[in-house]
């Protein structure tokens, strides 16, 4: 770094922020130039990055109530889960129960269609 650099550093460090705020008006009105532009530029790719991670990818299937045709909601239960005919069942008797979690968005869909079907109430968390 040159010296002027340096000694000019050294000044704006000795600035209080009332003096630092005038010099950016300054230098704004002198350059045509407008420090906040760089900031909105660099904060508008965080703001969408942020969006983007905040959409739920995975889901939790619950069963919230059994309906009418409770042999054919322990079946598609057996069917998504691979549990055993008494463990579905008791799956199915203690609703609302989670059936499947942090299952992708399209698996959580196809499974509360089939329950649905089957004639379950079901939600997807």
């Amino acid at each position: 770094m040159s010296e002027k650099v340096t000694k000019l550093i050294e000044d704006v460090k000795a600035l209080t922020v009332l003096e630092l705020s005038e010099l950016v008006k300054a230098l704004e009105e002198e350059f045509g130039v407008s420090a906040a532009a760089p900031v909105a530029a660099a904060a508008a790719p965080v703001a969408a990055a942020a969006a983007v991670v905040e959409e739920k990818t995975e889901f939790d299937v619950v069963l919230k109530a059994v309906g009418p045709n409770k042999i054919n909601v322990i079946k598609v239960v057996r069917e998504v889960t691979g549990l055993g005919l008494k463990e579905a069942k008791e799956l199915v008797d203690n609703a609302p129960k989670t059936v499947k979690e942090a299952a992708p968005k399209a698996d959580a869909d196809a499974i509360k269609t089939k329950l649905t079907e089957a004639g379950a109430e079901v939600e997807l968390k």
